[in-house]
């Protein structure tokens, strides 16, 4: 599903963009969509900390032993 936004910008820019072959809809399109995308992912990665708060850090010295003892059993 789409929506439809509208935008004003003078004109003058949107001849001189015009006469360089630039395609407004799209990039407007496209800035929107990568937008979107900073977005969402700012959202996971705050959702990942909030996640993260709660587990308590490993003790020193845990991925050596656990990897010694990994590498022990076989």
């Amino acid at each position: 599903m789409s929506t439809v936004i509208s935008v004003r910008i003078k004109k003058e820019i949107k001849e001189e963009l015009e006469k360089h072959g630039i395609d407004i809809d799209q990039e407007v399109r496209k800035f929107l969509e990568e937008l979107y995308l900073k977005v969402k992912a700012k959202e996971y990665v705050n959702s990942w900390i909030e996640l993260l708060k709660g587990v308590k850090p490993s003790e020193e010295g845990f991925s050596e032993r656990s990897v010694r003892e990994d590498r022990e059993s076989h």
